[in-house]
């Protein structure tokens, strides 16, 4: 079979954080630090796969941190219809990940049953874990499952041939990244298994955990996954637009083809 291409879709973007917000251990923590907001696309001719949703108007609005582009006008460049996607891969249901599930109402979700578990479970008492989801989005899901557009995995799974899934943990409980087969090799989405390149490479965790060992392990887990370490794909770090060659439009970047300069480690 052919290798798959991937599409770094940025839908939205926040200042006013400092490295405090994104690193554990930081010695200069209150130096500026801006993150970005993905989705990605998966096609290799007619097939194509959304890996998460990002968020909505409405959803920018409850929060304060509006998007520049929604999901459906994000995908406009692609020529593809929110009722044409029939998978996406959700990576877990955050808010920025899960937020737009209710614009693709054809679409089969691929989810790790720890995360809806975790979504849906006791941890969910305490603010601080369950802050970066929205009960909306929690709902949403839920009714895709009674719809019979659920498709549950424990672990490692294969979506399609060329694409597995890989439970990591650590950000929630049912984090999982999305392993890709490239014509560079394989390519690993990590998500919010490592925001930034530095949180990977420098091993320095993230602030939102719910279980630090799963996190740092994870680290290591994204490393075996991937051909070369440069083929690693943090979740929101703004140096991946920089990294990878522009495609369609100002906010698409092609990650197949491989990174057009050297990714600092």
């Amino acid at each position: 079979m052919t290798d798959w291409e991937i599409y770094c879709i940025k839908y939205a973007d926040r200042g006013g954080r400092i490295r405090g917000d994104s690193f554990v251990f930081d010695d200069n923590h209150d130096a500026p630090h801006a993150m970005d907001y993905f989705m990605w696309l998966l096609r290799r001719g007619d097939e194509v796969i959304l890996v998460d949703t990002g968020y909505d108007d409405a959803e920018a609005q409850a929060r304060g941190r509006p998007v520049r582009l929604d999901p459906v006008a994000a995908l406009e460049p692609f020529d593809i219809a929110p009722e044409d996607v029939t998978r996406i891969i959700v990576t877990h249901l955050h808010y920025d990940h899960a937020g737009g599930l209710h614009l693709f109402p054809n679409a089969t979700l691929h989810l790790q049953a720890a995360e809806m578990a975790y979504a849906t479970g006791p941890c969910m008492c305490h603010g601080p874990l369950n802050m970066p989801y929205t009960a909306a989005h929690i709902c949403e899901a839920i009714k895709r499952l009674y719809a019979g557009k659920v498709v549950y995995h424990e672990g490692d799974a294969e979506i399609a041939e060329g694409v597995t899934v890989h439970c990591v943990g650590g950000h929630t409980r049912g984090l999982q990244c999305v392993r890709v087969r490239t014509q560079v090799g394989w390519m690993v989405l990590a998500s919010d298994a490592s925001h930034f390149y530095e949180n990977v490479f420098a091993r320095k965790p993230f602030p939102i955990v719910v279980d630090l060992q799963d996190m740092l392990d994870g680290f290591d887990t994204l490393r075996r996954l991937a051909s070369a370490p440069e083929l690693i794909i943090p979740g929101h770090d703004p140096l991946v637009c920089s990294y990878f060659p522009e495609a369609m439009a100002r906010h698409i970047s092609r990650l197949d083809v491989g990174p057009c300069r050297a990714v600092e480690m």
